[in-house]
């Protein structure tokens, strides 16, 4: 294990996130808060200390092997959140460190589940960080660092597949760090467009700018209690759902729209179905729910808007879902579990992995069927190798086993079944509501620390996708 080269990609992640930290402290200089020179200083200080004196000399020895991805990302992900928790506590916002943290784990992994009760009451500069870490942790802080960096195109092609989400992780083009930024170019352009038209549709600049970051990392932060409901805007909510849903999309058919090879893009099946689940998912919940509301349209606005919220873990809301029939919320909760395209900025399990998972499914059926038959899993019209079938479904093990251990764990705050198992599936889902108390119009302020605790390790699992977590922990020198 090569010890030094890993603190040396963490040194370069600190200083990128150090350095970022100085946007909130501007946004207090504008809004009037002084408290920003202590409450970001300090962790600014502690981030690029440690930044400086890991990355002063470059190891002599900077391979790095599939180990020190995952063990690299990992580490820094958690190292991050647990400094970027301090200016929460510092201005004494949320003074409770476990509670801060959960915060901060749950907008560096885009989750979006809250244990704030009085949002509003929070200063503009701390809302504008808890917003911006959806939009670092959406495309990927070691991301952005590739993207700004020359290295070795062997060592990032290992970190890109520890931090992109997926069953498979692929180059655009010959150069690792060259698709790092040709993809966050597509992302800030992404991100832009949101923030321009929600401007233009009434939304202030510095709203349209915290919930452009929040949907471009498809997180859910606003600074409302109310999400994007308060705005009682059809205009603003089809705008802020079609970006997520466009988050949502895997990246790379973007960069095949722009060089015009259209045909890549169309014939992804995994677009397809995203849409179509979208689709299916809108018209079965707007009749389910339609005799809540005074009208058909007002039922399809707000499951529209609720479906793409939740396939895409975005988390932002316009209903209290915790209202609505079980057969909708039940919906809502397998939607959690499906999620958006790999190669995106939301969660879940994504769509192309419970395709091969379920393809696989129906291959060992007819192979138990008919032992001579001659079946494959394909994708696109294409055979999908072994080891990314075996990879998904090692997944989803571990993902059930991962999932009924933190349920077991939260279980001791004496919750419901029913809630204790919505929070574990929200978190590990990145979703950031679940049901009941732990729905829309609640949170998870009322949680023991030990169970906030919990809940962070399993939004990390679920951002990072298990493996790196897991291999952090069980590192071992070679």
């Amino acid at each position: 294990m090569n010890y030094r080269m890993i603190t040396y990609i963490m040194g370069q992640i600190f200083k990128v996130v150090g350095l970022f930290m100085f946007l909130p402290v501007l946004v207090g200089f504008i809004y009037g808060e002084d408290h920003v020179i202590m409450s970001f200083g300090i962790p600014i200080l502690i981030l690029m200390c440690v930044g400086l004196l890991t990355t002063v000399k470059k190891p002599k020895n900077n391979s790095v092997f599939s180990m020190e991805g995952f063990v690299s990302v990992a580490a820094s992900w958690i190292g991050v959140s647990m400094i970027g928790a301090l200016p929460f506590v510092i201005s004494g916002e949320i003074p409770d460190y476990p509670s801060a943290l959960f915060e901060t784990v749950s907008g560096f992994t885009t989750t979006g589940a809250t244990i704030l009760s009085d949002i509003e009451s929070m200063s503009r500069a701390s809302l504008f960080w808890r917003a911006f870490t959806h939009w670092l942790g959406g495309m990927g802080i070691l991301m952005f660092v590739l993207a700004i960096m020359s290295s070795n195109d062997a060592r990032t092609m290992h970190m890109m597949r520890a931090e992109c989400a997926g069953p498979k992780v692929g180059r655009l083009v010959s150069k690792s760090s060259f698709s790092a930024r040709i993809l966050y170019g597509i992302y800030i352009t992404l991100t832009v467009s949101e923030t321009v038209l929600l401007i233009c549709g009434g939304m202030p600049i510095y709203d349209a700018v915290i919930h452009s970051c929040s949907s471009a990392g498809t997180g859910g932060f606003s600074i409302y209690g109310d999400s994007i409901g308060h705005y009682n805007s059809l205009y603003i909510e089809m705008v802020v759902a079609v970006f997520i849903l466009l988050f949502g999309v895997n990246f790379n058919l973007y960069y095949y729209i722009i060089i015009r090879k259209f045909s890549l893009a169309f014939k992804n099946e995994e677009v397809r179905w995203y849409f179509g689940i979208i689709a299916a998912a809108t018209a079965v919940i707007t009749i389910n729910v339609a005799h809540l509301y005074s009208s058909f349209g007002d039922a399809l606005r707000h499951a529209f808007f609720m479906t793409a919220s939740t396939i895409t873990s975005t988390g932002f809301a316009t209903a209290d879902t915790a209202q609505w029939p079980v057969f909708s919320q039940t919906l809502m909760l397998l939607l959690m579990f499906v999620g958006s395209c790999a190669g995106s900025t939301g969660g879940g399990m994504k769509v192309s992995r419970i395709l091969i998972i379920l393809k696989a499914g129906i291959k060992e059926l007819k192979y138990i069927i008919n032992p001579r038959a001659v079946a494959t899993v394909k994708m696109d019209g294409k055979p999908v190798e072994k080891d990314i079938v075996r990879g998904a479904t090692s997944y989803l093990i571990l993902f059930v086993m991962l999932m009924c251990t933190s349920l077991l764990l939260i279980s001791l705050d004496k919750y419901s079944i029913e809630e204790s198992l919505s929070a574990v599936v929200t978190c590990m889902n990145n979703i950031g509501f679940g049901v009941g108390r732990f729905g829309p119009a609640g949170g998870f302020g009322e949680l023991s620390a030990f169970s906030k605790i919990v809940l962070c390790f399993d939004m990390l699992l679920g951002r990072l996708e298990i493996y790196p977590v897991i291999l952090l922990f069980a590192a071992r020198k070679r």
